[in-house]
């Protein structure tokens, strides 16, 4: 496993769609290690394969119960609302109050191709749809509450 660099604000390729994974092989393999190697050490919840410069749908999420890895993923189901504070690995100290589904459910291929259904609420739906998001070229701030706007966590 290797450290990956992070993709920030600024760079083109965060608003670019990702393709498809079509082949389940060890590159894949290693992209989602090092995608998770980089997520724990830059101490974020989720990170897409965009966000490390790579055009392919993959995810990775850790809510705090384990990692979640998602090749393809897709949402298939969304209900209700929550508004809560957001950020972002490629916003460094930047967060903002988003809006988002409260619940969703989501059908992604493990690193193997295997279909798999996961449902989250709260954190999770928001980090399932963040992640997703990054894979079609939007970024949070695309969510960001009425009237909210771009904060610094350091003031």
């Amino acid at each position: 496993m290797a450290l990956r660099n992070v993709v920030e604000l600024g760079d083109p390729i965060l608003y670019k769609k990702s393709r498809a994974v079509e082949k389940f092989d060890e590159r894949l393999a290693t992209l989602i290690d090092d995608m998770k190697e980089t997520m724990y050490h830059k101490n974020g919840v989720g990170l897409a394969a965009v966000q490390v410069g790579v055009l392919k749908r993959v995810v990775v999420i850790d809510i705090g119960e384990g990692p979640v890895e998602l090749v393809n993923p897709e949402i298939t189901f969304e209900e209700g609302e929550q508004i809560s504070e957001e950020g972002c690995l490629s916003l460094p100290n930047k967060w903002a109050r988003t809006k988002r589904p409260k619940k969703v459910q989501i059908k992604a291929q493990d690193r193997n191709g295997k279909w798999h259904v996961y449902t989250g609420e709260d954190l999770k739906a928001k980090a399932f749809c963040h992640e997703i998001d990054h894979l079609d070229g939007i970024l949070f701030t695309s969510h960001i509450v009425e009237g909210e706007t771009l904060k610094d966590s350091r003031s």
